[in-house]
């Protein structure tokens, strides 16, 4: 059995951070991202040689240079932090043609454990994933300050989309890709890239369709990795398992993580505090 853990950063040019929320989020992820490099890296490294698994970290390269200047050609509407996290799907099907079982961490997720996701996590039984539909918005509450393109309420409604415009059931999970564990069978069963160009044309068909819900919702409605996961699993009954607060915890406006948490995802990005659980 071959596995592997894999991360990846890529140090967004300035001139291409997209400004989705008007706070500079962006720009100040990114500063943080830059400001704490070194450590987010060994601690995924230690992390994997602790359990006895290959480790690879991904960054900008000639590759990710093809498949970025590929789709800014073919799509020039995707944003430069769109392809980065289309990309990251894309490195769970290379890997999977040298490795049996993956498992994907965001460059903001800090391993605070040794115990071994692949012993705990059977992932013949589906794909690991996290469900964040704890923080949807209904759509009666739904403000244009409410939510962001990137908002677990966007994708959810952008989701529920895209499975009603094919006549599919549309009961979902909204899904956060920050960590994923998969093997190469799950993968294949997903084909996440196997109609690609005709969801990317569902997408920006659907961001001017009102016939499912009202324009402040579709106005929010994007490009991004998590709403087409949501698709492709349920477009072809893709097993999931979904990741509990353990090893997925949402580290976000509570500024607090509690004792037993194995993974932490500093979506807020405050690595001081976790540094101080880390050590």
């Amino acid at each position: 059995m071959k596995r592997i853990i894999y991360s990846l950063y890529i140090n967004i040019p300035e001139y291409e951070l997209d400004d989705f929320d008007s706070k500079g989020t962006n720009q100040k992820n990114k500063d943080q991202f830059n400001k704490n490099y070194q450590r987010l890296l060994d601690c995924k490294q230690l992390y994997a040689d602790n359990n006895g698994v290959d480790f690879k970290l991904y960054t900008f390269d000639d590759n990710f240079e093809e498949f970025k200047n590929n789709l800014q050609e073919q799509y020039p509407f995707i944003t430069y932090y769109n392809i980065i996290n289309f990309y990251k799907i894309k490195l769970l099907y290379d890997l999977s043609e040298q490795y049996d079982e993956i498992l994907y961490l965001d460059y903001d997720v800090v391993p605070l454990t040794n115990e071994n996701f692949f012993d705990v996590w059977n992932l013949d039984k589906g794909i690991c994933l996290f469900d964040n539909s704890d923080k949807v918005i209904s759509i009666d509450e739904v403000t244009s300050k409410s939510q962001s393109i990137r908002s677990p309420t966007s994708k959810y409604y952008n989701t529920k989309a895209m499975l009603l415009d094919k006549n599919l059931d549309s009961k979902i999970n909204v899904i956060n890709t920050g960590i994923i564990g998969v093997n190469r069978n799950h993968l294949q069963q997903l084909k996440y890239f196997d109609d690609f160009d005709n969801d990317m044309k569902t997408m920006t068909r659907l961001k001017s369709d009102y016939s499912f819900f009202p324009k402040k919702i579709v106005d929010f409605f994007g490009y991004d990795n998590e709403t087409l996961m949501g698709v492709k699993v349920n477009e072809h009954k893709v097993p999931v398992q979904w990741l509990n607060n353990q090893w997925h915890y949402f580290f976000d406006k509570n500024l607090f993580i509690p004792e037993n948490t194995k993974f932490v995802h500093a979506i807020n990005k405050q690595f001081d505090i976790v540094w101080r659980y880390y050590d």
